[in-house]
């Protein structure tokens, strides 16, 4: 019976004992915090853009024909003037020579109509002064004083052809020399897209044969930034960017140009941002895609918060009648195991930190961050909300 006694008694201060222990832990509720520390803080604007060559240079040709040779492949790196590629140039010979003939016969012509002019007007002088002496018609004077000046006009004429010749000889000419396709500029050649054999047609539009970029030691990044961030990007802002092709590689660049033209892709409207990168080392090449953030502010050694600080809502009791609500962005501090309200002024962020420019905190105050109390309505709420 002892026994039995001891038992129950052992049961109830163990139960007693339970009953406190939830009371507690069911009344005081926890979280979870961190410090408020100091630091660098670099606010930055992100986007993704293309490297691409500062200057691009599309090759074509002015006239048709038959590709007969091609000097040049891609990566070959050319000169200014240099040939790159020809043209069957047969056609365009024979052109020549046809036009060079035909010169030669005008010329003649001039000879001609010259001699022509000369009788006319030795007949024109003789009929002039016979004339007055009865011994030609004054319809013969008149006949050569015709003749004369068609002869006249058929030099001018014979002039003009000339003329007209010379100008299709130099078209023709010109036309052969566009059968050589010559670099315009110093460069590497990117792409190409003939091959021998193939015809190139140039009646209604310039056709692409080689595209050459100019300097791929200085690129370029083109980069849509959207309109909700583009009223913070400026030229000469720095820019850190990383490719896929080298991970681990931070490489620097600058704003070079913030283009006003707007891009408007469903809806979303969006403007180019031109940055300029030195690639002296060639590791970047044209096409590669570029993870950006331009820079947009730093501050050093400031007293900062963690955001999720600021996204902390604590389900507090509503005011008493008479007395305002507190307005304003504020954080949760805990002061004596309770939590407190502190109003700050939020500086810039960068995702994680956010400077706190003026606030009654000091470095290694903890604030909470999240409750660790589990309630019907959770005390912690997601969105970056300041109050």
């Amino acid at each position: 019976m002892k026994k039995i006694l001891i038992i129950v008694a052992l049961l109830a201060v163990a139960g007693v004992i339970a009953l406190l222990i939830y009371r507690n832990s069911g009344d005081e509720p926890k979280y979870r915090t961190e410090k408020v520390t100091r630091g660098d803080i670099v606010s930055a604007v992100t986007a993704t853009g293309t490297v691409n060559p500062v200057t691009t240079v599309l090759v074509g040709t002015q006239v048709s024909g038959t590709i007969k040779h091609i000097y040049v492949d891609f990566n070959s790196p050319v000169k200014q003037g240099q040939i790159i590629a020809q043209i069957d140039p047969a056609t365009f010979e024979a052109q020549v020579e046809q036009a060079r003939a035909n010169l030669l016969a005008a010329r003649a012509n001039v000879n001609k109509s010259e001699v022509t002019l000369a009788d006319a007007r030795r007949t024109l002088e003789r009929n002039r002064g016979l004339l007055p002496q009865g011994f030609v018609s004054q319809a013969d004077f008149d006949t050569s004083e015709t003749n004369y000046e068609t002869a006249k006009a058929q030099l001018d004429a014979a002039k003009a052809q000339v003329a007209q010749s010379a100008a299709a000889l130099s078209f023709a000419e010109t036309n052969l020399r566009y059968t050589k396709i010559l670099s315009p500029v110093d460069g590497t050649v990117v792409s190409r897209s003939i091959d021998v054999g193939q015809t190139v047609a140039a009646s209604f539009q310039t056709p692409t044969l080689f595209t050459i970029a100019q300097d791929l030691k200085k690129m370029q990044i083109d980069t849509n930034i959207t309109e909700a961030d583009i009223g913070k990007v400026k030229a000469d802002q720095d820019v850190e960017f990383t490719v896929d092709a080298y991970p681990e590689a931070l490489f620097r660049g600058r704003v070079s140009q913030v283009r006003i033209a707007p891009i408007t892709v469903q809806n979303v409207v969006t403007y180019d941002v031109v940055i300029l990168v030195d690639n002296t080392d060639l590791r970047l090449k044209p096409g590669m895609t570029a993870n950006v953030s331009i820079i947009v502010s730093t501050m050093k050694d400031v007293l900062r918060i963690p955001n999720a600080a600021l996204r902390f809502r604590y389900a507090e009791k509503a005011p008493a009648a008479g007395q305002p609500a507190p307005k304003g962005p504020g954080i949760w501090v805990l002061e004596q195991g309770n939590p407190k309200r502190v109003r700050i002024t939020p500086g810039i962020s960068d995702g994680t930190w956010t400077e706190i420019a003026s606030a009654d905190l000091q470095e290694g105050q903890e604030v909470i961050v999240e409750s660790l109390t589990k309630t019907k309505k959770p005390a912690a709420q997601t969105g970056p909300r300041l109050f």
